[in-house]
């Protein structure tokens, strides 16, 4: 409140860093995030925390799944590793990666299938989660929509400091948790969609 009565008052005004408001006077309630990009064969996930001067990565992988595994086992695949990924990092908001048109039906069931099985360990375990759309997080993060994965993951590497590029599916779930860490920061026309 004082901050705004000195600005109100003609203050000086100083620009911060784009997560800085995420962190002043007590932080956000988030302060771990947890980024999904759910899919039967290779879901990825990230976590961050927010820190300064920049976001620290304390994980990102991909769950692999051999073509040659079961459905049902894939599933239970995922299901396990983000029960360790959430007991051992313990974050407090997941973003997942929102729902995009398939023209193929069987592969929207899938897909569908791997997120949900996702996406009940998490509310399982009490998160809050955001959707957020592909497009944006991209637009978010490399400043282009349509931008391809090489660049989602050179811009993440950049963002977070990482000695080496992420793997695809692992930086665009690193990229779903900036985008709401950056999101959060700052007053948004378009809240993220909370499901």
């Amino acid at each position: 409140m004082k901050r705004m009565q000195e600005r109100l008052n003609g203050g000086p005004r100083t620009a911060q860093p784009v997560f800085e408001a995420s962190l002043r006077s007590g932080g956000p309630a988030h302060q771990i995030i947890l980024g999904l990009d759910p899919s039967l064969r290779g879901t990825g996930f990230g976590v961050i925390r927010l820190a300064k001067p920049f976001p620290q990565t304390l994980a990102h992988g991909t769950i692999l799944c051999s073509p040659t595994l079961e459905r049902s086992r894939c599933l239970a695949r995922i299901a396990q590793t983000l029960r360790d990924v959430l007991r051992q990092h313990r974050p407090t908001v997941c973003v997942v990666e929102g729902l995009f048109y398939a023209q193929n039906f069987q592969t929207a069931m899938i897909m569908g299938e791997a997120r949900g099985a996702a996406l009940s360990v998490i509310a399982e375990a009490g998160l809050e989660i955001y959707e957020v759309a592909p497009r944006k997080a991209k637009q978010a993060i490399v400043g282009y929509g349509a931008a391809r994965k090489p660049a989602v993951a050179g811009m993440v590497q950049r963002m977070l400091h990482l000695v080496e590029p992420p793997a695809p599916d692992a930086a665009d779930a690193l990229a779903l948790a900036l985008t709401h860490a950056r999101e959060r920061g700052r007053f948004s026309l378009q809240p993220a969609k909370r499901i």
